[in-house]
């Protein structure tokens, strides 16, 4: 593997762990309604679990209620019991053609546990981050001894695997930062 080759393995690792992190915000409730946090839902439709959004419309009213029509409206019943077991956090309410979930204002209290969450997922996405650089680094040894690379190239290539480091992990701070007001506005 080459130096070039090595970065950007490096910083497709990287990427991926960011975009991981903003899987995870999106699935955090904020006190506003998002169809996102519905992704992970699977409901129970012919003997296989299939993703609540393939088997619905999913629309926001009034920006703090999701409403969940089913295009087949026999499944309902399970569309609920997906919704209950999915644990959102939400009581799911049915009229029989839909389904309702009401998301109920946020308590400080909660606003400040869903912020102790966002810090938890980033700075696991962070060790994740740095886990890549110290691979890096390791790939790096390997080569200056199999490629016989001089002292300067080594330094200046350890300098860069810092800098990439640095900036991924600035981003994940920042879509902390961002995600944290998110939550704690009213």
């Amino acid at each position: 593997m080459s130096v070039e080759a090595m970065f950007k393995t490096g910083t497709e690792k990287m990427e991926k762990a960011i975009n991981q992190l903003k899987k995870e915000f999106v699935a955090i409730r904020t006190g506003r309604a998002n169809p996102l946090i519905l992704d992970k839902v699977l409901v129970e439709y012919y003997g296989a679990p299939t993703p609540l959004r393939q088997l619905s419309q999913v629309s926001v009213q009034d920006g703090t209620t999701l409403v969940i029509a089913p295009y087949d409206k026999t499944i309902i019943k399970d569309v609920e019991k997906a919704l209950v077991k999915a644990d959102l956090g939400i009581n799911p309410s049915s009229d029989g053609i839909v389904v309702r979930l009401i998301f109920p204002p946020l308590t400080t209290d909660k606003r400040k546990e869903i912020c102790k969450d966002v810090k938890k997922v980033c700075e696991e996405t962070k060790v994740a981050i740095r886990n890549i650089r110290r691979d890096l680094t390791d790939e790096l040894k390997k080569l200056e001894k199999s490629e016989n690379l001089s002292e300067d190239i080594v330094k200046d290539n350890q300098d860069k695997i810092q800098k990439l480091t640095d900036k991924y992990i600035k981003i994940s701070d920042d879509l902390s930062a961002e995600k944290e007001k998110e939550v704690l506005t009213v």
